[in-house]
């Protein structure tokens, strides 16, 4: 599928681009449905004025979508968010919530304000000496709520590890960036499936399994986004082992990505299940990594149609108040496949955030 046979103006997909941002940045959970209670601790996973994982990853696609368009509401967005969330204070330490911090500090290069250097250094510092630990030294999934001990899971990379890589590249500390590797390292260890190149959602070193060995959608993307984000991060060259390592990863799983595929262009919630329903946030993250890895020459051009594809069934699926359809809910440790097949859909703030950060990096093939 070239270029022109998905054919779509690029106004167009500044215009989807702003009705997604419009609704991200205006979202919230009036009923409580979507609200999580773990013993007393109400967290909410679905309105924009929080400080959690979704957001995070709403604010790296909306800078992303800022940097290559210099969009003064994209900057605002952002800039108002932060200003907000610092206002009302910072929340307690975990891995999603280190997420708004990749932004944060990808912010703080751009403008050089002192203010954040604060909250850059506490979180990288918490992450290096008090975040708690697996066997082997992984960073274990901890969240509000249940403690995860002993526990890896795909979400780590993107939410805890890349902000801590970019927080070490910008005040030149080797010793993040190095920690940030093995972290990587270890997760590929446990969590990719040398079957099929695939990676489960999860680890336990309690009883050493990988859970239902789930190959999950959204936990699958959240590798295809950071391993390209990765390496740009950290300017690795030609011929570094590292990166070397990380390529022969992203492109076992791309392979199967496009073998896996539905004719809509999404991917099932399970990935390698046709009996699983279509998925977008995932195929969002998808298709943005394999976009991207494919205009950094990461991977072959033959993979750009599995881009497009993913970037058409993406653009059916955003409704006309900008929000993306097909989005399942926050989703923990499944103990069954079934488990993974009955989660439901709904609009959540991630879906919004992974079709722009898509979309942004769409906008480079018109250029």
């Amino acid at each position: 599928m070239t270029m022109n046979e998905v054919f779509i103006e690029k106004n167009k997909v500044i215009n989807y681009i702003d009705l997604l941002m419009n609704n991200l940045s205006q979202i919230k959970d009036d009923t409580g449905e979507f609200l999580l209670n773990f013993d007393g601790l109400v967290v909410d996973d679905k309105s924009w004025n929080v400080w959690n994982w979704p957001q995070g990853v709403g604010l790296y696609g909306i800078f992303k979508y800022w940097r290559l368009t210099n969009n003064e509401k994209a900057l605002n967005i952002i800039t108002n968010w932060f200003k907000n969330r610092f206002e009302e204070g910072v929340p307690p330490k975990n891995v999603n919530t280190m997420a708004p911090l990749l932004t944060l500090a990808f912010l703080y290069e751009e403008t050089n304000d002192k203010t954040f250097i604060p909250y850059l250094e506490n979180w990288a510092k918490w992450v290096m000496y008090e975040m708690p630990r697996t066997k082997e030294n992984g960073l274990q999934h901890m969240t509000y709520g249940p403690e995860n001990k002993n526990q890896l899971w795909d979400d780590t990379l993107m939410m805890t590890v890349l902000p801590l890589a970019k927080i070490g590249k910008v005040f030149n500390k080797p010793e993040y960036i190095e920690e940030a590797k093995k972290q990587f390292l270890i997760h590929i260890k446990y969590l990719s499936d040398r079957k099929t190149g695939l990676w489960f959602h999860g680890w336990t070193f309690e009883e050493n399994h990988n859970y239902a060995g789930a190959l999950w959608g959204r936990g699958n993307c959240w590798i295809t986004i950071a391993i390209p984000e990765m390496i740009e991060i950290l300017d690795l060259k030609e011929g570094d082992f590292f990166r070397d390592f990380l390529l022969d990863t992203l492109n076992r799983q791309v392979e199967a990505l496009a073998e896996y595929q539905d004719v809509s262009g999404l991917w099932h919630t399970l990935i390698n299940d046709k009996t699983s329903y279509l998925e977008a946030s995932a195929t969002a993250g998808f298709a943005y990594g394999i976009l991207k890895s494919v205009h950094k020459r990461y991977i072959g051009q033959e993979y750009m149609e599995v881009a497009y594809k993913g970037i058409q069934g993406i653009i059916k699926e955003i409704s006309e108040d900008g929000a993306l359809q097909k989005v399942s809910v926050g989703t923990g440790m499944g103990d069954s496949l079934d488990f993974y097949k009955e989660i439901k859909t709904t609009t959540m703030p991630y879906g919004q955030s992974l079709a722009v950060l898509c979309l942004s990096e769409f906008l480079h093939s018109y250029i």
